[in-house]
């Protein structure tokens, strides 16, 4: 065949589909199959832990009312921050698909971006591991004014770290004893700190798995890692208990969100920040109603005397 014929027979480019979006599965037998049945049978709007306070998630018309009241809050904490150089941090942790990501989306949403940031560090670089650890996030602490967000953050070595063996476990008793150190000195500089940890059922933390899974838009948010720690629940949990035993404390406490529904922890979430400031025009009567039977201490949240 001539170069000229084999030449009328290359596809146009347009006409080639493109290649198919890698994405990961998750193995059947990573998850008990009494809650892979559980999570199989139940309606999209069912809420399948028993221990949870609720049994059907909350409807997007309320939803969305009381966000809109909370979001005009959160402007009016940004102008005070900015009218008075005020610096507010907020360390957003969890559980793997526990909705950390969503609820930072509606924090900022309305924001002005110039005094409010979102810090999602990628795992770190060849300078970075030769640092001390906390030196990363300490250079993107806020200035005057500012309101920072911290999508994960310090206390990746607190729970993944640890049970994925990423850190050796001197480093871990390190970071457990230093961390409340760093953190007296962030709360004694003037800084407004929160710690903010979402927990979530294995049940629900499936199903999101698994919606992540079959929808191509959130294939990303599925990864390798993330696969792994369906089977590592249990160290997952004591690897939790021990850090929130280490780090809460009187002057930077935990905030514990239990999140199977995301729309009740995302409201909440909100509205208990927003009840810790003491910003002007506060509608305390919408900011302090924040639901105690979803969000609180660590002994509200869990039965700690097991640990």
């Amino acid at each position: 065949m001539s170069s000229k014929s084999a030449k009328k027979q290359r596809k146009n480019p347009i006409d080639t589909p493109p290649p198919s979006i890698h994405h990961l599965e998750i193995p059947d037998d990573l998850v008990p199959k009494e809650i892979q049945d559980k999570v199989k049978s139940a309606s999209e709007n069912d809420i399948l832990c028993q221990s949870y306070p609720y049994r059907t998630k909350m409807k997007r018309e309320k939803y969305e009312k009381e966000l809109k009241l909370l979001q005009i809050e959160m402007l009016k904490l940004q102008k005070w921050a900015q009218e008075n150089g005020e610096r507010v941090v907020l360390l957003f942790e969890g559980r793997d698909a526990a909705g950390k990501g969503g609820t930072i989306k509606r924090f900022m949403e309305h924001l002005n971006p110039r005094g409010a940031r979102v810090v999602a560090l990628a795992k770190p670089s060849e300078t970075e591991r030769g640092q001390w650890y906390f030196q990363r996030y300490i250079q993107r602490l806020p200035t005057n004014g500012e309101i920072v967000l911290f999508d994960r953050s310090w206390y990746n070595r607190g729970v993944v770290e640890p049970v994925m063996n990423f850190c050796r476990p001197h480093e871990h008793h390190t970071f457990l004893r230093e961390a409340p150190q760093l953190e007296n000195m962030l709360v004694n500089s003037g800084i407004h700190f929160f710690k903010l940890w979402f927990s979530v059922s294995r049940e629900e933390q499936f199903r999101r798995f698994k919606a992540r899974e079959t929808d191509k838009l959130k294939h990303w948010k599925l990864t390798s890692i993330d696969i792994k720690s369906l089977g590592l629940w249990d160290e997952y949990t004591e690897a939790q208990n021990t850090m929130l035993m280490a780090t809460d404390t009187k002057a930077s406490p935990w905030t514990v969100i239990h999140s199977d529904d995301k729309r009740r922890a995302r409201l909440s979430c909100l509205s208990y920040v927003l009840d810790q400031i003491d910003y002007a025009d506060k509608n305390q009567s919408l900011v302090g109603n924040f639901d105690s039977k979803i969000i609180g201490t660590k002994e509200m949240m869990y039965d700690t005397s097991k640990w």
